[in-house]
């Protein structure tokens, strides 16, 4: 019964933050023409929200193993009840994004921890498949994002997509507090140095991006800003070789299980989220249908999660999460590069269906997998720094993925015209497929499952030729990890 109540409350708070960002981008040509938004208000709408999330991932999770999962995740579905309210009373633009931020930060606790509290409450055997109902249940908020933000846009306005998260979160946290377990991970003290280095190096590499469209990528402003990202980030990984208690061992990296899973969600990201921003604006922008219209067209893209999440998930099982990866990531970059080669001026939308399934089909098959193959990588205790590590890329990638979109439209397109609309999204979407396309790389290099069980065995060496129990033994930061 436990795991029953963890699987869905944990899955609930999933379900809520992708509701969110995806109503949020159908809502965006409303945003524009009702608050006088520009294209960068636009972009801080969604990159505020990222930048926050990804830069606060890992400290959220590092709360939760030291102060109680259920504790603080309760307090994460709070903090975002209390965004939401934020962005609904917003009178500008302004004053949205600023709310954006507040639910960035109740995000960045809450997420993390979803993938904790379900590793915790469920077997290795059984971990797959209950993160593929994890899965499709979060694709089920990707999926009814576009109809109900459509729906509300039209039919109520646009701050009723923010007033809807505040009685979903009420009720979640109440039963979170009454029905899950409480857990703690290992570290009895919280790595300050490490939050502080790990937090100002993430939110400086997000940053560049985000100001890179304003100011060009070869501005002061923006190489400044990714150098001291990089330098942060050093530093970051010298303190955790010296922390007693490091909030993220990095011999995790050395593990190719880990580090491949890392990689394929931060390009699947950037890919997707990029997309994202501009899908959505196609269909009301580019061909003129309205905001419900747009959702319920677009629904043949999202609602795929919904149904191949869950199968993929239990499938991994049984076939390990290589072949998932590497043919999701496959498809994404297909579907992408189709949909970008027929999409001009007057298309139908018969001839997008295909290649926005093919897209969701592929998004559907790595999500779980990347997930489960972060969260089997490491030990039982370290799951929520896993799963912290593999939301901060997937962020980060997200507003990569906002800005590098939105530089390449804006270099060949405008919202001037639904033509010159048409002639910007085009080559943005090519970028995005290539990016899904460079991950297929990372999904490729990653451990099959047989690679894994031979790791398990108790004839396993690492790569000083020390035998090793398990590919999931306990971590400290001295010890040597086989790849």
């Amino acid at each position: 019964m436990r795991r029953g109540w963890t699987l869905a409350l944990a899955s609930l708070g999933a379900f809520m933050s992708a509701l969110d960002v995806v109503v949020v981008s159908t809502a965006l040509p409303t945003l524009r023409t009702q608050l006088g938004a520009t294209l960068p208000d636009l972009e801080w709408t969604i990159n505020a929200y990222s930048l926050v999330f990804g830069c606060l991932m890992l400290t959220g999770a590092a709360l939760g193993d030291r102060f109680g999962r259920r504790r603080m995740y309760v307090t994460g579905l709070l903090i975002f009840v209390l965004g939401s309210a934020l962005a609904a009373l917003a009178p500008g633009a302004g004053r949205l994004i600023a709310a954006r931020v507040v639910q960035g930060a109740g995000g960045a606790v809450l997420v993390p921890l979803t993938l904790t509290l379900i590793s915790d409450a469920f077997p290795t055997e059984q971990r797959g498949t209950a993160i593929g109902i994890w899965g499709g249940v979060t694709g089920l908020g990707v999926a009814a994002g576009p109809v109900v933000g459509g729906a509300i846009v039209q039919g109520i306005s646009w701050q009723w997509i923010f007033w809807v998260n505040v009685p979903i979160g009420l009720i979640v946290a109440a039963l979170s507090a009454l029905r899950l377990r409480e857990s703690r991970g290992p570290r009895p003290h919280l790595d300050i140095a490490g939050l502080i280095l790990a937090g100002a190096g993430l939110f400086a590499l997000t940053w560049a991006p985000i100001r890179a469209p304003e100011y060009g990528w070869a501005s002061a402003q923006v190489i400044g800003s990714l150098a001291a990202g990089v330098l942060l980030l050093a530093g970051f990984g010298i303190w955790e070789r010296r922390a007693r208690y490091p909030m993220l061992p990095l011999a995790y990296f050395r593990r190719r299980a880990f580090s491949t899973a890392n990689a394929v969600v931060f390009f699947q990201f950037v890919s997707l989220i990029g997309s994202l921003f501009f899908i959505t604006q196609l269909f009301q922008i580019g061909l003129g249908y309205s905001p419900l219209a747009a959702g319920l067209r677009i629904l043949v893209w999202m609602a795929t999660p919904m149904l191949v999440a869950p199968v993929a998930g239990a499938l991994a099982d049984r076939l390990g999460n290589r072949p998932f990866m590497l043919a999701g990531l496959v498809l994404q970059a297909s579907g992408l590069g189709w949909l970008a080669a027929v999409t001009h001026p007057g298309v139908s939308y018969g001839s997008l269906v295909a290649p926005l399934i093919i897209a969701g089909i592929g998004i559907s098959m790595c999500f779980p997998t990347v997930a489960n193959a972060v969260t089997a990588s490491v030990a039982a205790g370290d799951v929520g720094v896993a799963a912290g590590t593999n939301n901060a890329l997937n962020a980060l990638g997200g507003v990569f993925g906002v800005a590098i979109m939105a530089a390449v439209f804006a270099a060949h397109g405008s919202y001037s015209s639904s033509a010159s609309f048409i002639t910007g999204f085009r080559p943005a979407e090519a970028v995005a497929a290539a990016v899904a396309g460079a991950g297929v790389i990372a999904a490729a290099l990653a451990p099959s499952k047989r690679q894994l069980a031979a790791l398990a065995s108790p004839a396993a060496t690492d790569e000083a030729g020390t035998p090793m129990r398990t590919a999931i033994a306990p971590i400290t930061s001295t010890t040597p990890i086989c790849g």
